[in-house]
């Protein structure tokens, strides 16, 4: 099982464009695969939706975390990224998101906005499946 997770991993590492959710599943699940804590993690891209980095936000615990908006956008303007992709956990496996996953959603979208960057997409990530704010047009 581990080297299935520490090959999922290098997979993971090899993309190097997002063009869809299904390319941003791939990349974040990988780093969810046995974490029984919510944690979430941020893609920042190019324009051209090239990955320039990517970077675990925050940790917490089994039913919740906190994110700090000044992390993903100290980091995005460091690497004058133009689109951000963020992504958590639900340890539950209930991929559907909460009111505070929506608020979540609209507090980085509207801060992003602010610094000319793009929030493409925020997913939720379930042992079973993916929820996309994008797919769902929520974003």
């Amino acid at each position: 099982v581990e080297i299935g997770r520490r090959s999922a991993k290098c997979d993971a590492q090899k993309v190097t464009h997002i063009l869809s959710s299904n390319d941003a599943e791939a990349v974040f699940r990988p780093l969810f695969n046995g974490v029984n804590h919510e944690e979430c993690w941020v893609i920042f891209l190019t324009s051209s939706a090239r990955i320039v980095d990517r970077m675990k936000i925050s940790q917490g615990g089994v039913q919740a975390t906190v994110v700090d908006n000044k992390l993903i956008f100290k980091r995005a303007i460091e690497l004058l990224a133009t689109q951000i992709i963020i992504a958590h956990n639900h340890p539950s496996g209930t991929a559907e998101p909460s009111q505070a996953d929506i608020a979540l959603t609209n507090r980085i979208k509207a801060a992003a906005a602010l610094f000319d960057i793009n929030l493409i997409d925020h997913l939720i990530i379930t042992t079973t499946g993916c929820y996309s704010f994008k797919s769902h047009r929520l974003l």
